[in-house]
């Protein structure tokens, strides 16, 4: 195969401020977090086979929930080397193991459960309900090691990072909250039950915003002069693309964790597992989580399409004069089913684990949904890895074009056929 020719590099303003304007909005999903991985690993690899290895991150800003937050921590203390940053976040997910999240060992694992046995059957004698079904201290140990602020603010100062965002759910007042550092001054935004603080975020903070609902503990954190729990952002997140657009983005590139329909299929993967009976506790909570993890990401772009074609009939509104600016979208999803991945690999989880969601109906094909975001071991996390660079790979044309504002030599489509163009207004982010 011929190796592909060098782009043509725009002139370095140019590429700033391309740069400084695009988003990487990266959602939540426990372990199907990997998946987003293997995409930025793919896209360095063809920013690397053009000539553009180890520039800095193609994005200005990051926004990150859940899972997606973590992801976004690791490229932000690296932003000044993407080739870098990416290969560290897929070293990390290659090997990653469930213990290395959560406390697998016999006697964690029984004690919570016991918990949650004695709380549903005896909670009016015990009075103490418990926090949540794992313990996640591992993770804050972890990241602890692995997340430097300092870093964070370094990228900043330098200007190779304009904005790092996280979002987290307080439980106590039901407020969405993104908290974000940036280079230049933003003033915060205040929405219907939405809002942002200006914050150096720390490791509390990510997290927070992975702290999948009751799974993981709710984490303590400072707003207004005083302290909230907070779970995971994914909750209750229906405008996932609003902090990246109040950032400064006109242009977002958007990682999804939910397998996208193509022409002649359906969207889920339902239909190719047994649906004959009542669904398990385990089948019902992956529905359930899925509508936390999954649905918001694609209800917004959908709302955005929406305006976009509202607006082509009525360009008169189309304006800076009206709050109104365009806002270019790329999205990346899994072209495979990440639940039948998971079913495939369901038995890697530890024994203890499986011991305990097997009640559930959590081990089987069906409750496989739910099992994935659990399935923090290498041999899940390495398929998503490679779904993710071959899904990269496939759009490797688009991803340069969007990204870096250049086009492979003898290659016109994107002139006949540019990304879309997104609108979104600042006054409705």
């Amino acid at each position: 195969m011929t190796a592909p020719s060098p782009l043509p590099v725009p002139p370095p303003a140019a590429t700033t401020t391309r740069r400084q304007q695009t988003a990487l909005i990266m959602m939540g999903g426990g372990a199907r977090a990997a998946y987003q991985a293997g995409v930025l690993a793919g896209i360095a690899r063809i920013a690397a086979r053009h000539g553009i290895a180890h520039a800095p991150l193609p994005f200005g800003i990051l926004a990150g929930t859940s899972a997606g937050a973590i992801n976004g921590a690791g490229l932000a203390i690296g932003a000044a080397d993407f080739q870098a940053a990416a290969d560290s976040l897929a070293a990390l997910w290659h090997s990653i193991h469930a213990d290395d999240v959560y406390r697998t060992d016999v006697l964690r694992v029984g004690a919570s459960g016991a918990r949650w046995l004695s709380s549903l059957a005896f909670g009016w004698a015990t009075r103490r309900a418990p926090r949540a079904l794992f313990d996640n201290t591992p993770l804050g140990g972890m990241l602890g090691e692995l997340f430097d602020g300092d870093r964070v603010q370094a990228s900043l100062d330098a200007g190779v990072l304009n904005a790092f965002a996280v979002t987290a759910l307080s439980y106590s007042t039901g407020r969405h909250v993104t908290f974000y550092q940036s280079h230049r001054r933003i003033h915060p935004w205040h929405r219907s039950q939405r809002m942002a603080v200006e914050a150096r975020i720390g490791v509390d903070h990510l997290l927070a915003s992975s702290s999948i609902p009751f799974l993981f503990p709710s984490i303590p954190l400072e707003i207004e002069g005083h302290h909230e729990w907070f779970g995971d952002g994914t909750m209750r997140q229906m405008s996932p693309l609003s902090p990246a657009i109040h950032l400064g983005a006109s242009r977002i590139l958007a990682i999804g964790a939910a397998s996208g329909a193509r022409p002649g299929q359906t969207s889920g993967w339902f239909d190719t597992v047994p649906a004959g009976g009542y669904p398990s506790l385990a089948q019902v909570g992956g529905q359930a989580l899925a509508s936390i993890f999954l649905d918001g990401l694609q209800a917004d772009l959908e709302r955005l399409l929406h305006i976009n074609r509202l607006l082509a009939r009525m360009p008169e509104v189309a304006g800076d004069a009206e709050g109104w600016r365009p806002v270019e979208v790329m999205t990346i999803s899994p072209s495979e089913p990440i639940e039948a991945i998971a079913a495939a690999y369901v038995d890697r989880l530890p024994r203890t684990v499986r011991a305990l969601i097997a009640p559930l109906g959590g081990t089987e094909a069906r409750g496989a949904a739910f099992a994935s975001y659990l399935l923090f071991e290498p041999a899940f996390t390495q398929a998503l890895l490679a779904l993710g660079e071959r899904d990269a790979a496939a759009q490797a044309d688009e991803l340069a074009a969007f990204l870096y504002g250049v086009l492979p030599a003898n290659d016109r489509r994107f002139e006949q056929a540019p990304p879309a163009r997104q609108p979104d207004a600042s006054q409705a982010a």
